[in-house]
């Protein structure tokens, strides 16, 4: 039987996260479901996958609290569950970054669609002319399997050095329009509000990351595959595994 995969996140204020770390668990563990799920006060952080059913049931039952609501889901297939067991884990942060400057909760940066990505690739540049630098958040690991063609890529092992090797190229990137982007968003979206903190100018964050991407777009202007955190190990624009389960 396919299994059906999703990632997930959301910033938003969590009161008391031990309580929706217990109820994330009870759902998951009714459903069968394998995975990671981070939760921390500044938010949820969600890898799962399972039947089909069992999937769409738990968003269902996490939709009712209206913190998670209309939650971004990216969705693919795979043959077997990538998952060797369930994980729930209060966090103090749903990705870990330690830069106290960077307050999700006050606000998004602004974000760009796939699909006026995709356009502004063809273009050569953004609707004011601007040169693009799409900027890989991820680590070094990751980025060995594919990226965007041409994008500035950082010689970084954790997201937590990407400050300190981003500072060597601010002045190459001014004038420009800069991209982040990561697997899902939710490196991207920090990155991004660092970026503006710091003082760098347009900065975007791409919508969805790569995976959202790839569901939106497919691959036109990325080179390779998408590195992913379970037995897959990568997904192919088609949101296919080619390397693991």
């Amino acid at each position: 039987m396919p299994i059906l995969n999703i990632a997930a996140y959301r910033f938003v204020a969590i009161a008391d996260p031990p309580a929706v770390v217990a109820r994330v668990q009870e759902l998951c563990l009714a459903r069968e479901l394998k995975g990671t799920v981070l939760v921390a006060p500044e938010g949820i952080n969600i890898f799962l996958a399972g039947e089909g059913e069992a999937i769409h049931g738990f968003l269902r039952e996490l939709a009712e609290d209206p913190s998670f609501a209309d939650i971004p889901v990216k969705f693919s297939d795979s043959e077997t569950i990538p998952f060797r067991r369930l994980r729930v884990r209060l966090k103090r942060e749903i990705i870990t970054f330690r830069d106290e400057s960077v307050l999700p909760l006050a606000g998004r940066a602004d974000a760009l669609l796939p699909e006026k990505l995709r356009d502004w690739l063809r273009a050569g540049h953004d609707d004011a002319g601007r040169e693009l630098v799409l900027l890989d958040t991820r680590n070094q690991q990751e980025v060995a399997y594919g990226s965007f063609a041409n994008a500035l890529t950082l010689p970084i092992d954790k997201f937590t050095q990407l400050p300190e090797a981003l500072e060597a190229h601010r002045d190459e990137l001014a004038g420009k329009t800069v991209v982040s982007f990561c697997t899902g968003g939710i490196r991207c979206e920090k990155a991004a509000l660092w970026m503006h903190a710091a003082g760098y100018e347009n900065v975007l964050q791409l919508e969805g990351g790569i995976l959202g991407y790839f569901e939106q777009v497919g691959g036109e202007g990325y080179r390779g595959d998408c590195f992913v955190f379970d037995e897959r190990v990568a997904l192919s624009p088609e949101l296919k595994a080619r390397h693991g389960a």
